[in-house]
């Protein structure tokens, strides 16, 4: 017969087990805390080059952190796209009609934010002074103008392009990134020359100067009276070329090249004065100096 002592001892028994798993559980979240309080979570590595960017520079930065970080340059967002485990690039355009000084630049990672106060350095351009009779205005067409401003608004999620980009023409630079303009006296604020022009004749050969998707043909029967025969290649991730003026397109919307792949041909299509081809460099819509990416490597 089971004796009531003996059920009582359990109950105590039972009880104190209660205790003591509470005590456990206690202690293993005091110690957890001391252990989150010991080992905060890691703060965010940012790097970036050139360490002294002037206008036109392209900003290239590197940030490590275990997630997707969120950046911000000059009030201005700009996305994050994976190099590796932990490993982030994030592509920052500068152009001559920002002012320079000094920028804050913003990591966010959900758990750790970072600022820093980046020196943007000024750049002296070159100038040009225009005359231009009205009758010798050139007809504005803005559908070619919607068309270019859809095409640089692209960024894409896989990237194509892999080092150095290449020369996409032979023939003498003739004109320079950044050339400010005077337009029958008046200083053209929001002009600068978007991109490098090579001076070479009729029919040399244009070659891409990354891998890329043909996402831009247009015509100068078709409305591009400004530009001319154009093509414009998405390199991925808001790397953006476009070449102008061409005389010949060897390429349809759509169409995947190869570095170094004949596109076209140099021409004298559009507003022009001679046979010359218009390179232009963009990045997340900004156009920026084709010049550091043919130098560097922003891989």
């Amino acid at each position: 017969m089971i004796q009531f002592s003996s059920i009582l001892k359990a109950l105590n028994s039972l009880t104190i087990s209660k205790s003591f798993l509470k005590l456990v559980a206690l202690t293993i979240t005091a110690t957890s805390l001391t252990l989150f309080l010991i080992h905060p979570a890691p703060a965010l590595e940012v790097q970036f080059t050139p360490s002294n960017p002037r206008l036109g520079d392209t900003i290239d930065l590197r940030v490590n952190s275990p997630s997707q970080p969120t950046v911000s340059f000059d009030g201005q967002v700009y996305p994050a796209f994976p190099r590796g485990t932990g490993l982030w690039q994030v592509l920052v355009p500068t152009t001559p009609l920002d002012a320079p000084g000094t920028k804050n630049l913003v990591i966010n990672d959900r758990s750790t934010e970072k600022r820093i106060a980046v020196q943007l350095g000024n750049r002296d351009f070159a100038t040009q002074r225009l005359w231009i009779p009205g009758s010798d205005e050139p007809p504005v067409d803005e559908y070619e103008f919607d068309r270019v401003d859809e095409f640089k608004a692209l960024v894409t999620p896989e990237r194509h392009w892999r080092g150095a980009l290449l020369r996409p023409t032979s023939g003498d630079v003739t004109s320079v990134y950044g050339v400010r303009r005077y337009y029958n006296g008046v200083f053209a604020e929001d002009y600068y020359h978007r991109g490098v022009d090579y001076g070479a004749g009729t029919g040399t050969p244009v070659i891409a100067p990354a891998a890329g998707r043909i996402s831009l043909v247009g015509r100068e029967n078709q409305r591009f009276n400004i530009h001319g025969n154009t093509v414009g290649i998405d390199h991925g991730q808001g790397l953006l070329s476009i070449m102008l003026h061409l005389s010949r397109i060897d390429v349809k919307e759509g169409d995947f090249v190869q570095a170094g792949q004949v596109i076209g041909a140099v021409g004298a299509t559009g507003a022009v004065t001679g046979p010359h081809l218009h390179w232009g460099l963009s990045v997340h819509g900004k156009a920026i100096d084709p010049v550091p990416w043919r130098e560097g490597d922003f891989n």
